[in-house]
């Protein structure tokens, strides 16, 4: 290799250390920078870091003294939960943040849903200090969020830990502009830009926030890329259609005002499922094998997304046909023929005891939930005799390799929520050591 050959590829390489030097400078000192769109799945190429590429980052953590806020996505619960987060953090205790509470349909008690978080916790078997209910948006919980983090800083940093799009950045925002209020370090912290985008080749690690007067850093982690969701799977550009943008609204299924597709089958009279196909967007398809005349599947997630109901033995055909068009994301005909369709089928046998309130939910990570109720009819009206018919609802899923999908207990939502919702009975034992949610 001749001297000038080595001088250029010298200067080539200490140009690319020095940009990724100023560039992690930047985003150290909340300069944005432009994000570099990936080949389908998560947009910036390095914004976001797997669960090991974070274990690996934060390896350190386990053996310092730190507090620690999770935030989980309440539309999304199951699929933005980071999982075996001890590993992680060792035995520093965790607040556990659940976000976009605005995004709940109206009329909806926190009440109800602060308890299902409680429970739903438990079961993961997660132990937390307390549990907030919060919305970036309106500040509704922020102000506990910061009370609590006061009372259990106790000098040490401060970490955020969430999975990408879990709301991490608006959280930041919300709560430094509340923590000013009161903390000039958190005032001048302010103008700090959380992170949201990289250049290649920069893997992003946390990123200090000078945000407390009396000692501590606030530490800003990147979004944990979670490989099951359904942004992982859909093209960059279809992303926006997966993240609502307004107050959830439940489609039900069977609905009086939306029948089978044009030309594909009689209208059902009946309003019975057995035998249909219900398709969500280009993502979801839900086979109907087995339910009770007046069993309804009401659908949570992105307004964008189109539902349609089909019956099964026509849906593969529609779904051929309608890819890309009527079922979308993917976008178009061409994203269609490069899209790998839904090969992972999850077949669900959801037990029930009582037809007046949801059996369960069935949520699709990175999308949102399906309620499933055994019986559509008011509490009181039902007049199905649990005696004389199953007690067992069958269902087939189908979604796209590796996207997961969770059996739950149903999320209590809207007005109806309240009304069927039970709070298990608590030994006073029980009672003391229960985490409590605020909102």
């Amino acid at each position: 290799m001749d001297v000038e050959l080595r001088c250029i590829l010298r200067i080539l390489i200490l140009r690319a250390m020095s940009t990724r030097i100023l560039m992690n400078w930047l985003l150290s000192h909340g300069h944005m920078i432009t994000a570099v769109g990936g080949n389908g799945g998560y947009s910036g190429g390095k914004q976001f870091v797997s669960a090991d590429e974070l274990r690996e980052k934060l390896s350190h953590l386990r053996h310092e003294k730190a507090l620690i806020v999770k935030l989980v996505d309440i539309v999304d619960f199951n699929g933005s939960f980071l999982a075996r987060l001890r590993d992680l953090v060792g035995a520093n205790p965790i607040i556990l943040v659940v976000t976009k509470v605005d995004l709940l349909p109206r009329d909806t008690d926190l009440n109800c849903v602060g308890d299902w978080v409680v429970e739903a916790t438990a079961k993961k078997k997660l132990s937390v200090l307390s549990v907030h209910l919060t919305s970036s948006k309106s500040l509704v919980g922020i102000t506990g969020v910061v009370s609590e983090i006061q009372k259990e800083k106790k000098g040490r940093d401060v970490y955020i830990l969430g999975s990408a799009n879990v709301g991490k950045s608006a959280f930041i925002s919300a709560l430094l502009k509340t923590m000013a209020q009161r903390d000039p370090a958190a005032a001048a912290a302010r103008k700090y830009k959380p992170i949201q985008s990289a250049v290649p080749g920069t893997t992003l690690g946390p990123i200090q926030i000078d945000a407390f007067l009396g000692g501590g850093k606030l530490i800003d982690t990147p979004g944990v890329h979670l490989h099951h969701r359904q942004a992982a799977v859909v093209h960059s550009e279809d992303l926006p259609v997966l993240a609502p943008r307004s107050r959830l609204r439940g489609q039900p299924f069977p609905n009086s005002k939306v029948g089978p597709e044009n030309g594909m089958a009689e209208k059902n009279q009946s309003q019975d499922l057995n035998g249909f196909s219900i398709f969500w967007g280009g993502l979801v398809r839900v086979d109907i094998l087995k339910v009770l005349p007046e069993t309804r599947l009401t659908f949570y997630g992105p307004k964008a997304l189109q539902i349609h109901l089909v019956p099964t033995d026509k849906a593969d055909e529609f779904y051929k046909k309608e890819l890309g068009v009527l079922l979308t994301p993917p976008t178009g005909k061409e994203r269609a023929e490069d899209w790998r369709g839904l090969e992972l089928e999850q077949r669900l046998q959801i037990k029930f005891k009582d037809v007046e309130r949801p059996a369960s939910d069935v949520a699709i990570s990175g999308l949102g939930w399906i309620a499933v109720e055994p019986a559509s009819k008011p509490r009181g009206q039902s007049d199905i005799n649990l005696d004389e018919t199953i007690n067992e609802l069958h269902l087939a899923v189908r979604v796209p390799k590796p996207v997961e999908v969770f059996v739950r207990p149903p999320l209590p939502v809207g007005k109806a929520g309240a009304e069927w919702y039970q709070y298990r009975e608590l030994s006073e034992k029980e009672e003391e050591l229960r985490p409590k949610w605020h909102f």
